[in-house]
């Protein structure tokens, strides 16, 4: 899906998925792809620890990691909450550069 919020450049966010029926929320080991990398559709974006496992989360769309939202190691991200935001030009990359989410989007439940 798609989301233009003010003047940015049309963008996807990417939430933090729900890798089971009981994940409320999970952690990001690392990062595999850099603000700035092009992305394939089945390229590992980062690593999700849950309270059970570590897997691996990959792109279902192809287009440019633009910002990282959620850095390595960070936890207790609930699930739904963005994580990253995708382009599909790399020239859009730099209007994102200070770009914060909005705050409804941010919450924790």
């Amino acid at each position: 899906r798609a989301f233009s919020s003010g003047d940015l450049p049309a963008h996807q966010q990417i939430t933090m998925p729900g890798l089971s029926p009981t994940m409320a929320q999970g952690n990001i080991a690392t990062w595999h792809k850099k603000e700035g990398d092009a992305v394939a559709a089945g390229d590992v974006l980062c690593e999700i620890e849950t309270d059970k496992a570590t897997l691996e989360m990959e792109s279902m769309e192809e287009g440019v990691l633009a910002k990282i939202l959620k850095p390595n190691g960070a936890q207790n991200i609930a699930v739904g909450v963005p994580i990253a935001i995708m382009v599909e030009d790399a020239k859009d990359v730099a209007a994102f550069a200070a770009y914060e989410p909005p705050a409804e989007d941010v919450a924790t439940g």
